[in-house]
Formats: structure tokens, C-alpha cells, sequence
């Protein structure tokens, strides 16, 4: 399927988000989500006041990037990223993706620098928020991932796995009661959300997967 941006640009749509995973659910329930989020921004930009041949630009060198990035070779999609950047410095979605690469590579600092950029041009993207939830529990940071679960929450209520993974992270902080309510609340939304007994081998969080 090919959409053409601003008139007459094609440009594969993204699929999927993230290689860390617990869960094959979030894998699959992020994708939606980013592909409705990058076909709105980039309509939206070839409509928006001022709209120049720039940002057609921009979106090509992203449609490259999310290409490759689909392909597994990072080292284009990444360089595509960058070029998009350089027409639009503040492509939310260049610097996402350059994040989700990051993680995927096991470079967390990296990873993490990159979705905070982009939640600097959108407090309210999800997907960033989400992916950076998971690299601050994994460092340990339990309280600042459970703050960036319920800004995903806030957001998207129903969105299963951000309750789940809220749910682990309020069991390592000792919250138990309200911990029990949200892995409650993800079992309602996804029945197949099963949480682990408090007794068991600590669980890996639901992650999105990539977001190509």
C-alpha cells in the first residue's frame, strides 16, 4: 500500500515497533497506534499554513528511513532519520525511530536520549513514552517508568499493556494493592494479559515491537 504525501510522493506505510519481548500482544497492539500517528502528522504537515517542497522532502527521506528500517538495515534507515532531521528538526518520528534502532541494539543511552526528544516536540506520544518507561525500569528508575506508564494511561486509558506493565512495575515498588487494580484492569481489557504470582520469577514487561 503506497499514500501519497503532499501529492504525488509515495512512501511505504511503517508496521511494526521494538524487540524487547515479553509479549507478543504489545507487539502487535502498538503497530496500529504509530501507523495512524505517522499517516495523521504527515497529512497534516502537507496541509498545515507555509507547508513547503522542504518538508515533502523531509517526509521522502522519512518514507527511506522507515523502508529500511522495515528491511533491518539500520545503518540506512538511520542515516534516512538524520536526513529527515536535517529538513526537519523536529520530526517526532525521525527521532522515535532512531531511538527504537538504539534500543534495539542494546544502546540504552542512546535509546533513551531519542525518545526523550521526542516527547519534547509531543508530551503526549505514547509510543515513546511507552518505549522509555521500559529502559527506566530496566535501569532501575521503578518510579519515574511508573509516571511515564500512567502519562501513557492518561492518554490511553484502555490501553492493556501500559496498565500491565504499570501493574509489574507498582509490585517492585511495593504497591501491591494498586498494583493488583491495574493487572486487573489489563486482564479486563486483554484477557490473554495474565499476570505472574508475586511468588514467581520476576516478569519481563510487554513491549512494543519495531515501529518500521
Amino acid at each position: 500500500m503506497t499514500l501519497d504525501y503532499c501529492g504525488g510522493r509515495g512512501a511505504n506505510p511503517p508496521s511494526r515497533r521494538e524487540r524487547r519481548r515479553p509479549l507478543d500482544y504489545h507487539r502487535r497492539g502498538v503497530t496500529g497506534r504509530f501507523v495512524a500517528l505517522l499517516f495523521t502528522a504527515v497529512l497534516l504537515s502537507c496541509s498545515s499554513p507555509g507547508s513547503t517542497n522542504t518538508s515533502g522532502t523531509a517526509a521522502d527521506a522519512l518514507s527511506r528511513g522507515l523502508q529500511a528500517h522495515t528491511a533491518g538495515k539500520f545503518d540506512e534507515a538511520t542515516t534516512a532519520y538524520f536526513e529527515t532531521l536535517a529538513k526537519d528538526p523536529k520530526n517526532k518520528f525521525a527521532f522515535y525511530n532512531l531511538g527504537e534502532i538504539a534500543q534495539r541494539q542494546n544502546r540504552p543511552v542512546a535509546a533513551e536520549a531519542y525518545y526523550r526528544l521526542a516527547i519534547e516536540q509531543d508530551a503526549k506520544m505514547t509510543s515513546a513514552l511507552f518505549n522509555l518507561a521500559i529502559l527506566r525500569s530496566n535501569a532501575g528508575a521503578n518510579q519515574e517508568a511508573a509516571d511515564l506508564y500512567r502519562r501513557v494511561i492518561a492518554v490511553e486509558p484502555n490501553n492493556a499493556a501500559a496498565h500491565f506493565n504499570l501493574g509489574l512495575v507498582l509490585r517492585l515498588l511495593g504497591q501491591n494493592a494498586e498494583a493488583q487494580q491495574e493487572l486487573a484492569t489489563a486482564q479486563r481489557l486483554d484477557p490473554k494479559l495474565v499476570a505472574p504470582t508475586p511468588s514467581a520469577s520476576p516478569a519481563r514487561q510487554a513491549s512494543p515491537s519495531p515501529s518500521r
